[in-house]
Formats: C-alpha cells, sequence, structure tokens
C-alpha cells in the first residue's frame, strides 16, 4: 500500500468534556478558542483543515471554518474520524484532539515529515510509553476504510486499539509535551503551568 492521498486536517471538538465540566474545545489557552487554535495551526500545512462538531454545536462556529457534523454512526471519536472519512474519503486525515493545549507547528511539521504513506497510519507516540495516539495522527485513506469494516464486525471501538494492532508507522515527538491530553481541571492546571500562564 503506497497512499498518494491528499492531506485534510480535522480537528475533533465533538465530544461532551465529561471530565472537564466545560467545553475543551472553547477553552483559549493561545488566546483563541482552542479548536480554532488548532484548526488554524492545521490549516498552514493542510489541504483543506475542517473542524469535527456536533448538530448542536454548528451553529456556534464561524462561517470562516469548515465543518464536518457527526453523522452518530459510530462510538466514541471514531464518529468524528468516519464521519470525516464518509465525506471525502479518498484523502489522508492529519487528525488532532481538541485537548491538546500544547501542541505547536514544529511538531505538526515533525509529524507531516515523518508521514510514511507506506503504512496504515503515522501516529505520535511517547517513547517512555510506545502507543500510537490515535487522535494525533495521519490516517491513510484505507486505515479509515479498514476500521469502519473493523467497528461493523464487532471488534471493539477504540482507535488505538485499532492501531496497535495495525501496520502503524510511530513517531516520537522532540518535544514530549504537545501530547499532553487535557481532560480535567488538573491536567488544565499542568497545561498553564508548563505554557507560563
Amino acid at each position: 500500500m503506497i497512499s498518494n492521498a491528499k492531506l485534510y486536517g480535522l480537528v475533533l471538538s465533538g465530544g461532551k468534556s465529561t471530565r472537564m465540566g466545560n467545553d475543551k474545545g472553547l477553552i483559549a489557552y493561545h488566546d483563541l478558542p482552542q479548536r480554532e487554535h488548532l484548526y488554524q495551526l492545521l490549516n498552514q500545512f493542510c489541504d483543506r483543515t475542517f473542524l469535527s462538531v456536533r448538530s448542536d454545536q454548528e451553529g456556534d462556529i464561524p462561517k470562516k471554518f469548515e465543518t464536518i457534523v457527526d453523522k452518530n454512526e459510530y462510538l466514541g471519536p471514531y464518529n468524528g474520524l468516519l464521519s470525516a472519512y464518509e465525506t471525502y474519503p479518498d484523502v489522508a486525515w492529519l487528525v488532532l484532539a481538541c485537548d491538546l493545549p500544547l501542541m505547536d507547528a514544529a511538531a505538526v511539521q515533525e509529524l507531516i515529515a515523518a508521514r510514511n504513506t507506506n503504512k496504515i497510519a503515522s501516529a505520535f507516540a511517547n517513547s517512555d510509553d510506545p502507543l500510537p495516539e490515535p487522535l494525533c495522527a495521519i490516517w491513510e485513506p484505507e486505515a479509515l476504510e479498514q476500521s469502519a469494516k473493523y467497528l461493523k464486525a464487532g471488534h471493539g471501538s477504540c482507535p488505538r486499539k485499532f492501531l496497535i494492532n495495525a501496520d502503524t508507522h510511530l513517531v516520537f515527538p522532540t518535544n514530549k509535551d504537545v501530547l499532553l491530553n487535557a481532560n480535567s481541571k488538573e491536567d488544565y492546571t499542568q497545561a498553564l503551568q508548563k505554557l507560563g500562564l
């Protein structure tokens, strides 16, 4: 498998943010709502970029941002991923979760430069615990096609488990902090400290 697919960006911002207590996509770490910050970041490097959102969020998104509304055919993060795939099935998707406050342009460039189009996906991983980060990864079209089959076959709904068992290229970012997930108030405080805010 060699992919020469265009690269589209996708910011996953349709989650319920239950642990954080308020919408993670709206937290402003960089003087913008996080989902808009990541959109602008990806838009520097991708052919097109989209916000992945729930239908009830769509009316709150400024018109300058392209969106893909979750189709609610799949569980968890796969909802946004596969809604994007079904909308544009022939492109690769550089996916970022909206809860990555330390993600920066250098890391995005690093992931793109390390993209291995002979593999099903290229995913960031922490060298201390080398498991693929499915929501900080480039998914080739075949990966999402196989994911849809994987889900329909009842193998579970975890994109990380799918990538662990697939031919995934692991990329270890120079700055491990870019993988900090801010899912709770404690994580939020840690992110602010690392950002010097």
